[in-house]
């Protein structure tokens, strides 16, 4: 996985479990969507396209991610599920950013005739709802509910678990829109949010970690800008890859040995950089030791400099996957031994970071929860 900071664990849950009203009800009241073996979902999330400018972060992955759908999801049939923050209407009237990215609405339009498309919106693209002539309103809910045999994904963006930011959405987000239009943007100020507060968005991962285990379901979100699959981030995940190769090690021989050793040198390596970072933010990774519940994934986000994550089902598996253009990043290094697949003659490579099947996921959930 990617993050280098933390993770939630089954201590997370403790003998007196929190109540999360605001989430409840968004699972009550989400739209259901029947998914089954033959289903191919591609979920993107955080895109927070702006007019084109210098200060809209969408520009830099553009093509990457007009790319990859145009040739690679739509002709593979998959659908699509847009997770929030699409566009950037803090900083950026609807207007400025349809009048520069508008080939992109009827793009994803054209996976409806896949099976579906479905956006939902985000603290940065909420005010859509006020918006009679938006392109995709058919399309827009709070939240999806997919349905798999008796199981249930639901896939959200993720501000709802700051209860104190969902209940007055409309009053920050003037106050918000005022700030980041009228002063950060003629100032040159970068975009700030919980996705670049570590301890915001860990309260907003943790809550809903601990919904989703309450309530026997796989959230899938996005908003924190930070990749998790299966609950775990990058360093969690990095020890458990030590602890297997050690088990394997008495058993290998002499040639595999030698490729273990080398192996857990450059995980160590790794991991002792994810808990540099971690304890200079005053966090700690916490899991190790414990059972980690695969009840919380998120796709990431798509504003990085030449590269984005995603989230895929299909054939029965989830997968967390990585499209780059040009030189892949050390952050984004597949531990699956996976090779990188070239679209056609783009530049544009995609790789596996994780995956595994939904069948074993919800036997985890219901089995550890």
């Amino acid at each position: 996985m990617i993050s280098p900071e933390i993770c939630f664990g089954a201590d997370a849950l403790s003998s007196h479990p929190k109540k999360h009203p605001h989430l409840d009800q968004l699972l009550e009241t989400a739209m259901p969507v029947r998914l089954d073996s033959s289903s191919k979902v591609l979920i993107l999330s955080d895109l927070h396209m702006g007019n084109g400018g210098r200060l809209d972060e969408f520009r830099h992955n553009s093509g990457l991610v007009k790319t990859m759908l145009e040739r690679f999801y739509l002709p593979e049939q998959y659908s699509l599920v847009l997770n929030g923050d699409i566009e950037e209407l803090f900083k950026f009237s609807f207007e400025s950013i349809h009048s520069r990215w508008g080939d992109f609405y009827d793009l994803f339009a054209a996976f409806r005739n896949n099976g579906f498309f479905w956006k939902t919106y985000g603290n940065h693209d909420a005010a859509l709802l006020d918006n009679k002539g938006y392109p995709l309103a058919s399309s827009l809910v709070e939240s999806l509910k997919f349905q798999y045999g008796n199981d249930t994904l639901l896939l959200f963006h993720g501000h709802q678990a700051a209860l104190f930011l969902w209940q007055t959405c409309s009053l920050l987000s003037r106050a918000i829109i005022f700030f980041l239009r009228y002063i950060a943007k003629p100032t040159g100020i970068k975009n700030f949010s919980v996705a670049y507060n570590n301890r915001r968005r860990f309260a907003i991962e943790k809550a809903i970690y601990e919904f989703s285990n309450q309530s026997r379901v796989v959230s899938i979100i996005g908003h924190t800008h930070r990749p998790l699959f299966e609950s775990l981030s990058k360093g969690d995940y990095l020890n458990y890859r030590i602890e297997d190769l050690c088990r394997g090690y008495s058993a290998a021989d002499e040639e595999e040995r030698s490729a273990i050793e080398l192996k857990i040198v450059e995980l160590k390596r790794e991991l002792n950089e994810c808990y540099r970072k971690g304890k200079a933010i005053g966090l700690r990774s916490g899991i190790y030791n414990n059972i980690t519940i695969p009840s919380v994934f998120n796709s990431g986000c798509t504003i990085g400099k030449r590269s984005i994550t995603a989230l895929e089902i299909e054939g029965g598996m989830i997968r967390l996957v990585y499209w780059y253009n040009g030189r892949q990043d050390r952050n984004y290094i597949s531990e699956r031994d996976n090779s990188p697949m070239e679209l056609e003659s783009t530049g544009y490579s995609r790789i596996v970071l994780n995956e595994d099947s939904l069948d074993y996921v919800f036997s985890r959930l219901r089995l550890l929860a």
